[in-house]
C-alpha cells in the first residue's frame, strides 16, 4: 500500500517558534474542567479559566495547534458570513445586537491576547479585504460595508481602481476593507496561547487522545470522567469539547453535524523585493466573493500564500494542489516561475447554516463547533466567552444560545453532495467572471 502524501511540514510548522512541552497524560487526575481539543477555542478557554482560578486540563490528540488552528491561512477576520442586519433578524431584538457586537470585536481579542502575553507571533494589523469577482457581488459587498459603518466599524468601500491599488491586479470590480482585521502566523499564535495558558496554571497534555466520556457511577448529576487511549482518566465537574474539523465520536452524532472539508494551501519561495511590492503592498489579507472562495496574503518571510477548497479525500500527490497553483499564476502572472516551497492542508468544520454552533446536551457538557473561515478571531473570543459562562453560569455570557445536536440527514452522502456542489460552484464562479 502506498504511503499517504505527507502534509508536513507546512509553511507554519517550518517558521513557528518552538512548541512549549505538553507531555502526554501519565496518571489520572481531577480538575474543575476538562477541555478536549488543543486549538484556539480549547486553549483560549483554558487560559481564561486559569486566569479566573479555575483548574483546567486540556487533552489534545496530537500537539496544540496540530489541526485547523495550525493549518489555516492566518487571516484574522471579524464578523460572520452573515451581515449584521441579517444576524439581528435571525436572533431577535435582544440576542441579535449582542451577537453582532460580539462578532464585531473578535479580532480585537486576538491582538489583546498577543499583546498581554507578549507572544512571539509574527502579525500585521492593516486590515482584511473582501473583493467582488463579478457584478452581482458588488451590491452585497457595498451593503455589508454600509451595515458595519452604521455600527461604527472602521470599514470602507473600494472602487475598482482602489481595489487594484490595494490588491495588485485589476480582476476585481470592487471591494471593501475592514481595518479591524489582519494576519498572524497561525501556528505561532496557537503555541503562544498554549504557553500563556500553562503560565496561568492550566495543564495541557499533547498526544493524549480522549476516547470516552461518561458520568461517574452512571449518575446524571455525578462528575464527568474523560478516558484516554493510554488509560489515565480526568475527573471533572465540567467538560468542553472543542475539536471542530477533527471531531470524532466522543459525543454521539456530533461528528455528523458538520462537513469536515479540506482547505488546501500553497506558499511560494521568498519573493524578490520588486515582486513582493507588487502584491498586497499594504500587507492586508484578502478573500474574494467566489462561491468557492480563494484567500491569499504575504507572510513574514516574504512568501505569497494562496488557499482554496481541496478534495474531500486526503491528498495523493502534488496534483491535488494544481488548481490552486494555476489560479495563483492567473491572478498574478509575475509569480510564474516563483517556485512552490510548501503545500499543505487542513480540515475546517462547516455547519448546515454556516453559523458556529454551541451545544449543551447534558449538564456540565459544553460543545463548540464550526468556524466557517473565521476561526482565528472567532474561536479566540469564543474561548473567553465559554470561560465566562462556566465561571458565572450566566447564559448571556455566551454569544449564541446552545442548541440541540442535530445530525445532517444522510451524513455519509453529504460529502458526495458537497464535492458535487464544489464542482458546480467552480463552474458558476468561472461563468460569472467571464472565463467559463
Amino acid at each position: 500500500m502506498a504511503e499517504p502524501f505527507p502534509l508536513e511540514p507546512s509553511l507554519w510548522a517550518a517558521t513557528a517558534p518552538a512548541a512549549v512541552p505538553t507531555p502526554p497524560l501519565q496518571e489520572s487526575v481531577t480538575a474543575d474542567v476538562c477541555i478536549v481539543g488543543g486549538g484556539y477555542a480549547g486553549l483560549s478557554t483554558a487560559l481564561h479559566l486559569a486566569e479566573r482560578g479555575i483548574k483546567a486540563v486540556v487533552l489534545e490528540a496530537r500537539e496544540p495547534g496540530f489541526g485547523g488552528s495550525g493549518r489555516n491561512g492566518g487571516q484574522v477576520i471579524p464578523g460572520l458570513k452573515f451581515d449584521p442586519d441579517e444576524l439581528e433578524t435571525m436572533f431577535g431584538n435582544e440576542r441579535g445586537p449582542r451577537l453582532v457586537d460580539f462578532v464585531g470585536r473578535t479580532a480585537d481579542v486576538v491582538w489583546e491576547l498577543i499583546d498581554k502575553h507578549q507572544m512571539d507571533v509574527p502579525n500585521t494589523r492593516t486590515g482584511w479585504i473582501q473583493s467582488a469577482i463579478s457584478s452581482p457581488a458588488v451590491g452585497p459587498i457595498e451593503a455589508r460595508a454600509r451595515q458595519w459603518q452604521k455600527r461604527g466599524a472602521p470599514v470602507e468601500v473600494l472602487d475598482r481602481r482602489e481595489t487594484e491599488r490595494y490588491v495588485g491586479h485589476n480582476q476585481y470590480l470592487a471591494a471593501w476593507i475592514d481595518r479591524r482585521g489582519g494576519v498572524v502566523q497561525p501556528l505561532a499564535y496557537a503555541r503562544g496561547l498554549a504557553r500563556a495558558a500553562l503560565a496561568a496554571g492550566a495543564a495541557i497534555h499533547g498526544n493524549t487522545l480522549a476516547t470516552g466520556l461518561e458520568r461517574q457511577g452512571g449518575n446524571k448529576s455525578g462528575k464527568w470522567i474523560v478516558s484516554t487511549q493510554q488509560g489515565p482518566t480526568v475527573t471533572v465537574d465540567r467538560v468542553v469539547l472543542a475539536t471542530n474539523g477533527y471531531t470524532g465520536d466522543l459525543w454521539p452524532h456530533l461528528r455528523q453535524t458538520i462537513i469536515a472539508a479540506n482547505s488546501f494551501q500553497v506558499a511560494t519561495k521568498p519573493l524578490s523585493d520588486n515582486v513582493r511590492k507588487s502584491i498586497l503592498p499594504g500587507g492586508q489579507a484578502t478573500s474574494d466573493s467566489r462561491r468557492i472562495g480563494l484567500y491569499y496574503r504575504l507572510d513574514h518571510t516574504g512568501r505569497f500564500l494562496l488557499g482554496g477548497r481541496g478534495p474531500m479525500r486526503e491528498p495523493r500527490s502534488i496534483d491535488d494542489w494544481a488548481h490552486i497553483e494555476t489560479m495563483m499564476e492567473k491572478m498574478f502572472p509575475q509569480l510564474k516561475g516563483a517556485g512552490i516551497d510548501f503545500r499543505w492542508g487542513g480540515r475546517v468544520a462547516i455547519t448546515r447554516d454556516h453559523l458556529p454552533h454551541l451545544h449543551e446536551p447534558a449538564p456540565g457538557l459544553l460543545i463548540d463547533i464550526g468556524c466557517m473561515g473565521r476561526g482565528v478571531a472567532l474561536q479566540s473570543a469564543m474561548g473567553r466567552a465559554m470561560a465566562a459562562y462556566i465561571a458565572s453560569g450566566d447564559p448571556l455570557a455566551l454569544p449564541l444560545p446552545p442548541g440541540k445536536v442535530r445530525p445532517l440527514p444522510f451524513h455519509g452522502l453529504n460529502k458526495l453532495y458537497f464535492q458535487a456542489f464544489v464542482t458546480w460552484y467552480r463552474f458558476l464562479d468561472r461563468r460569472d467572471a467571464g472565463v467559463a
